[in-house]
């Protein structure tokens, strides 16, 4: 009786484990599998995150940038108007300026213009900031830019360069160059430069940086030789010298090592195994490097007079004209943290073994 009931057919009822019931719950052709599909859930919700810290960073910021400026010594009324005014004249100034309403209005009011982009009236010149700015802006970012694309890829090769030639001359002589580069500040490397290719040594370069009114810097590449070379020397040793500790790490990693056993050039190691892997902190340096400009700039533009924000920030401090000071306060603080934020994205891209942990 036993044998006939173990036997007998299931019921119809029933579905069999691993048939119907897990074809209807399978994932549709293309679709991604468990892993990829977690990973990819990993990276969003790691991408939102550092958005929020981002946003939470630049409020941050925005309140400190606001109390700095408002606790600057002198009264904008009395530096646009001059001490003989009058105070019935410095009096209808304020209140025009609205500088008579309380702090927290002030500071609400400025935060709405930002997020609406209405970045405010320039005290001293008169005139909106956006106009005031568009041009300084157009320089000093052409200006980083050009600097970014010659020192990052500059930096990265020497760096690879001289981790494989490790322990060898090449790799002692350019640590050597390297670290006394990184040693000297921008503006004694720009008066280098001057010295030596424009004024004193040689003549082959403009000492100054001089851009008429409307003109575009790409319009004078000898203008932009100088300002270009210094923020290259400025930038480049320290991504230099990551990228090679970097490097030599990851060349001494056990993938590595499987790679070379396997019979694959020397080459193909360096760029397609050991390469991705070593960018990931050297991103986080060029990020570091690339903000950096942003706020450095102004030594280099003040040595080359280079119409750029770095003399707008000089003349707005100069003058207590608060928009323009804190509208390029919350610039630069805002290239500071894109640059972190793109530099978090690029390392999780690059670098598969983060995706996995995310």
């Amino acid at each position: 009786m036993a044998s006939a009931r173990s036997g007998s057919p299931e019921r119809p009822g029933k579905v069999p484990a691993g048939t119907a019931g897990d074809e209807a719950r399978a994932d549709p052709p293309g679709a991604p599998r468990g892993p990829a599909r977690r990973a990819r859930g990993g990276v969003a919700r790691f991408l939102l995150r550092r958005a929020l810290m981002s946003a939470a960073v630049l409020a941050a910021v925005s309140a400190v940038v606001f109390a700095a400026t408002e606790a600057l010594p002198g009264d904008p009324a009395q530096a646009i108007l001059g001490r003989s005014a009058s105070p019935q004249a410095l009096a209808a100034l304020r209140r025009q300026l609205r500088l008579n309403r309380p702090v927290l209005q002030q500071y609400w009011d400025w935060i709405a213009g930002l997020l609406h982009g209405q970045l405010g009236m320039s005290l001293a010149a008169q005139e909106p900031v956006t106009r005031l700015l568009a041009d300084r802006l157009v320089n000093s970012g052409f200006l980083v830019l050009v600097a970014a694309a010659f020192s990052i890829p500059l930096s990265v090769a020497l760096g690879c360069y001289a981790a494989w030639r490790r322990d060898r001359a090449f790799d002692h002589g350019s640590s050597i160059v390297l670290l006394v580069l990184a040693g000297l500040p921008e503006f004694v490397v720009g008066v280098l430069a001057v010295v030596l290719l424009a004024t004193t040594v040689l003549h082959v370069l403009p000492a100054v940086s001089y851009l008429a009114p409307g003109q575009r810097p790409w319009s004078d590449p000898s203008a932009l030789a100088l300002p270009v070379a210094t923020l290259v020397i400025a930038v480049a040793p320290y991504v230099a010298r990551v990228m090679r500790a970097s490097m030599v790490e990851v060349m001494e990693s056990d993938y590595v090592e499987m790679a070379r056993l396997k019979g694959l050039p020397e080459r193909t190691v360096l760029l397609r195994h050991a390469l991705p892997n070593a960018l990931g902190p050297v991103f986080q340096v060029i990020a570091l490097n690339l903000a950096y400009l942003a706020g450095g700039i102004v030594v280099v533009e003040y040595v080359f007079a280079y119409p750029g924000v770095g003399s707008a920030l000089q003349a707005a401090v100069l003058a207590h004209d608060l928009p323009v000071v804190q509208v390029l306060a919350m610039l630069i603080a805002g290239v500071y943290v894109a640059a972190n934020l793109a530099a978090d994205v690029a390392t999780i891209l690059v670098t598969p073994r983060m995706r996995g942990q995310l």
